[in-house]
């Protein structure tokens, strides 16, 4: 063997080797996939009795499928119709679901269980949804059918976690000592929808039904009802409903055992000498739209407005502001009409202030800001197209879903000149009374229904140092 072809087989040597050595090469085996994963939901093939059975008399029904599943949740996802007084017991082994009637069946009467998302199979957790069972004592299946919709009052949005009832009885008291004779969930929209109902008048009503209990128990539950029963019949129009959470008007209870203070380290006493406060400035600048606050974390015993001095840039006082101290003595407000880009400080005296425990800043401060400029802010102007002035419209201006600003709409041209940059929500509240803010409903004594607030979709996006134009359709 010549040189180059002896190098040539150590190099080969070498090269298998360290595929031997690490694992890599195409001789390395590798599992099979097995096949795309299962997306389907277990497959109905057997049901005893069959659906839609009339004249039905069994206290068992067993579901068969074409492979194996397990039920989960069946106390919050099953709904039977009408509501059992007591639940059937539903197991599952294998390839078959079981569900063994408790209640005893009335005459003449359609039964529904919708199971929502409680059958799924055992392998993948593909979910079986809104799988519903339907039989009849009687000689046909009602097939009446009633939909609409439940929105927050004071909000416009809705929440899928309220159950919908058809009460039979009217009396106010039925929804606190009743069960309902039927329920509906309501999917991310707030929509439902009965099925196989029997014609006749009921009374519609929406909690959020906490304890599982289906009934109204407290002042703490969302809660909705309409003006007027409704009359299940051949056609039934869509009816929408505002859940609302009435005003609680008892005391909260409040302990009267006092509990021990924690003790602290002798640096943090040593801390604690010295009076702590915030100021709500934004990176050292003052908002042209609003007041310069000294925020403290408790209550002030004294203050003393002569020794807090206001001046401009060249330390020359300023007049024409005036300093507020709230009810609670918790915020010095300093109230002014601010300039654009302007240079002020703000000098504290030691003794201006004192809390409760005695404690006091160590030194005079001299506090130096600057407000911002007008290009810093964008101006809005929204045109309402198709807004009913006549509703005592207020738009209400949202961030994190917290109102920061209101205003009664008397024009469906509303401006704004200079406002904080940023993405706003925006909702217009129907404000019935005229005072401003929204009003939530009474039931028991007085029928009042909540004031309306329509949410709109679209966001608000502030620009600044622009003319932020929006045109809203409502």
């Amino acid at each position: 063997m010549n040189r180059k072809a002896c190098t040539s087989f150590l190099a080969i040597v070498i090269i298998g080797f360290f595929i031997a050595a690490t694992g890599h090469g195409c001789a390395n085996p590798i599992a099979p996939s097995g096949g795309p994963r299962d997306s389907l939901p277990p497959v109905l093939v057997n049901v005893n009795p069959k659906d839609s059975s009339e004249n039905f008399n069994a206290k068992r029904v067993t579901f068969s499928f074409n492979e194996f599943v397990e039920v989960a949740n069946v106390h919050d996802n099953l709904i039977v119709s009408p509501v059992p007084k007591a639940e059937p017991i539903v197991e599952s082994k294998l390839r078959t679901v079981t569900v063994k009637i408790k209640d005893t069946l009335e005459a003449n009467t359609t039964y529904s269980y919708n199971f929502g998302d409680a059958i799924k199979d055992i392998n993948e957790g593909n979910v079986l949804r809104n799988f519903t069972y339907v039989f009849s004592t009687g000689d046909h299946i009602d097939s009446l059918e009633l939909t609409g919709r439940v929105q927050l009052a004071e909000t416009g949005l809705a929440d899928s976690t309220l159950i919908v009832m058809l009460h039979r009885n009217g009396d106010d008291s039925a929804l606190i000592k009743e069960k309902p004779r039927f329920i509906a969930k309501l999917d991310s929209l707030g929509r439902f929808h009965f099925r196989h109902l029997p014609a006749g008048i009921f009374y519609l009503y929406a909690l959020k039904d906490e304890g599982g209990q289906k009934k109204y128990l407290s002042k703490r539950q969302l809660f909705a009802f309409t003006d007027k029963p409704v009359t299940i019949a051949g056609d039934n129009q869509p009816v929408t409903m505002y859940a609302y959470l009435e005003k609680d008007t008892s005391k909260p209870f409040t302990s009267t055992i006092a509990k021990p203070a924690a003790g602290k380290p002798d640096k943090e006493k040593e801390k604690d000498k010295r009076l702590k406060f915030t100021i709500n400035l934004e990176s050292g600048q003052q908002d042209l739209l609003g007041n310069l606050q000294l925020t403290f974390p408790d209550p002030l015993k004294n203050f003393d407005s002569s020794k807090v001095q206001f001046t401009d840039e060249a330390f020359k006082p300023v007049t024409n502001y005036r300093l507020v101290e709230d009810t609670a003595h918790k915020k010095i407000t300093l109230l002014y009409k601010w300039p654009e880009n302007t240079a002020f400080n703000l000098i504290v005296d030691r003794d201006f202030a004192e809390d409760s425990s005695g404690r006091k800043i160590p030194r005079t401060d001299t506090l130096k800001f600057k407000t911002f400029k007008e290009s810093d802010y964008g101006n809005i102007n929204i045109r309402f197209n198709n807004l009913d002035l006549s509703k005592k419209p207020v738009l209400q201006i949202l961030q994190s879903g917290n109102i920061k600003d209101s205003a009664k709409l008397v024009s469906r041209d509303f401006r704004i000149r200079l406002y904080k940059p940023g993405e706003y929500e925006m909702r217009i509240l129907f404000d019935a009374n005229d005072n401003g803010t929204w009003d939530a409903g009474e039931f028991f004594k007085t029928r009042r229904q909540p004031e309306m607030v329509q949410a709109i979709k679209r966001k608000l996006v502030v620009k600044a140092n622009w003319d932020n134009e929006n045109t809203i359709d409502l």
